[in-house]
């Protein structure tokens, strides 16, 4: 119905194909959007309708269809040579980014057989698309990302990593699949000097402290640049599963002052 009543209006004359909406959205970006797959095609068919036209937010029609996992409408307009799988919205976010931070697993191995989409590409924020993937627990996008030369170990602009973000949020398969990365980095701290022990340890994700205390290369005492060790934030927010856990260990010493005393 919807692909019949599109076809009569862009033949009224004056339509307005590339026309945007208060928000910045042309009609193409609707239909990609809300991922009309027959209409999408419809348009892209006209020679004057313009197939990277983005919003006020920088959102080109394909940023749009990944945003919300519409694998056939993505198909259709990569099919395009003048579509650009990497064209970054105005927070630097690329339809990749989009598809990672979204969890849409179709969307993101589409978009990394092509040559020209990098897995490692920053946003303005310096976060890579397998950032955005970890912090929202998306297992499986990381594991495709993974899998395609993502950097487990590429950090925000303020030092968090993937595996920061993991243990601060308690995904557990997350973790555990970043930590099964040979060159995984499980002490990378932030700018603030806190590891992913840390961030597990102070918000109460006993399952993830253990997991990384599993791992030989673990520091388990190591302080932030407070001189708060895992074990002083576990403490402070009265986390007492986490506290047992790590005076379990012959290394942590809990009698280690900090800055406040």
């Amino acid at each position: 119905m919807i692909n019949e009543v599109v076809a009569r209006l862009v033949e009224v004359k004056g339509c307005g194909i590339n026309q945007k909406d208060s928000m910045g959205d042309t009609p193409l970006a609707w239909a990609a959007g809300n991922g009309q797959e027959a209409v999408v095609k419809m348009l892209l068919g006209r020679d004057d309708v313009n197939p990277n036209r983005s919003n006020y937010w920088g959102q080109t029609p394909l940023s749009r269809a990944a945003e919300n996992g519409h694998v056939g409408v993505v198909e259709i307009l990569l099919r395009r040579d003048d579509v650009y799988p990497g064209e970054p919205d105005e927070d630097g976010r690329t339809p990749l980014g989009w598809a990672a931070c979204n969890g849409h697993e179709g969307v993101v191995e589409i978009l990394l057989r092509r040559d020209d989409v990098d897995p490692n590409e920053l946003d303005a924020g310096g976060r890579t698309p397998l950032w955005c993937a970890a912090i929202y627990g998306h297992k499986e996008v990381v594991k495709i990302l993974l899998a395609q030369g993502a950097n487990p170990n590429e950090p925000d602009e303020d030092g968090q990593t993937p595996l920061w973000q993991a243990a601060r949020f308690g995904y557990e398969g997350v973790v555990e699949m970043l930590l099964g990365w040979d060159d995984i980095n499980p002490n990378k701290s932030d700018k603030w000097g806190q590891t992913p022990l840390h961030c597990a340890s102070e918000n109460g994700h006993e399952e993830v402290v253990k997991i990384l205390l599993g791992r030989d290369d673990i520091n388990p005492h190591k302080p932030d640049n407070d001189d708060q060790t895992p074990l002083c934030c576990a403490a402070y927010n009265g986390y007492e599963g986490v506290v047992k856990i790590l005076l379990a260990r012959p290394d942590v010493n809990p009698d280690t002052p900090t800055n406040d005393g």
